[in-house]
């Protein structure tokens, strides 16, 4: 499919910059015209629980082990470089950092900001406010 790559049985790649040629109807439906800032604004409203990360980031690994230990499954979207700078204006930090969490559409933070929140005993309550966690 355009944009999909497979990474592992539990883990798809979905490429954020627009296909070089129109896509076929059989591929996956994504708006040619769409930028990655636009697109990454749709994902975060679309999905309860979203991660932007890097394949080979340790961070981003730990943050979705943190999340599926509590039973969250998140959508993970990996970045390549060039989109990473499509995050910055949705965080704090400019150029954006991966991992960056969105939790019902608000921007969370990296993995030290989710760690703050799981800590506190404020993750739990958010994830069931949104729909991720059934308690």
């Amino acid at each position: 499919m355009q944009g999909l790559r497979r990474c592992s049985n539990d883990l798809l790649l979905l490429d954020l910059s627009p296909p070089s040629s129109v896509p076929s109807t059989a591929s996956l439906s994504i708006d040619v015209a769409e930028s990655a800032e636009t697109r990454i604004r749709r994902l975060i409203s679309e999905h309860p629980v979203i991660i932007f990360s890097r394949t080979s980031c340790c961070m981003c690994h730990v943050m979705k082990k943190l999340l599926a230990s509590i039973g969250v499954h998140p959508t993970v979207i990996e970045l390549d470089d060039h989109e990473i700078d499509a995050l910055a204006s949705f965080s704090s930090t400019t150029p954006a950092a991966t991992p960056a969490v969105f939790i019902g559409g608000s921007y969370v933070g990296g993995l030290e900001s989710l760690v703050a929140l799981h800590l506190s005993g404020h993750l739990v309550p958010k994830l069931v406010e949104v729909g991720a966690l059934w308690v």
